[in-house]
C-alpha cells in the first residue's frame, strides 16, 4: 500500500468517526430538547429509550468496531437466543407441571373433605 493510499484510508476513517461524533452530539441535543417538552411519562421514556438505543448502536458499531465482527456477533447473538429460549421454557414447563400436580392434589383433598 502506498503512502497516498494509506493517507486516503486514514482520512476516510477520520471522516467516518467525525460523522458518528456529529450524530451522537445531535442525538444528545435531541435528548435534552425532548426532556423540556411536556410529554407523558410513557412517551418520554419511549423516546428516551429509542434515542439511547440508536446512540448505543452507533457507539458499539463504530467505536467498538463491531461492524467488522459480523460472524462473531451473529454467533454470539444466536447462542444468546438459544439460552434465552431455554431459560424461558424450563421454568414455564416446571410451573405448568407444578400447577397440574397442585390442581390434582387440591381436587383430592377437596373430595376427601366433602
Amino acid at each position: 500500500m502506498s503512502t497516498h493510499d494509506s493517507r486516503e484510508a486514514i482520512q476516510a476513517e477520520t471522516r467516518r468517526y467525525l460523522m458518528v461524533f456529529a450524530a451522537l452530539a445531535t442525538l444528545t441535543i435531541v435528548t435534552v430538547s425532548v426532556s423540556y417538552l411536556d410529554l407523558s411519562i410513557g412517551l418520554a421514556v419511549t423516546l428516551a429509550m429509542i434515542v439511547a438505543t440508536v446512540k448505543g448502536t452507533l457507539v458499539a458499531a463504530y467505536f467498538m468496531h463491531l461492524l467488522d465482527e459480523r460472524k462473531t456477533i451473529y454467533a454470539i447473538l444466536g447462542l444468546t437466543m438459544v439460552f434465552f429460549v431455554v431459560l424461558m421454557v424450563l421454568p414455564a414447563s416446571t410451573i405448568a407441571d407444578h400447577n397440574g400436580t397442585t390442581t390434582e392434589v387440591a381436587r383430592e383433598v377437596d373430595e376427601e373433605h366433602h
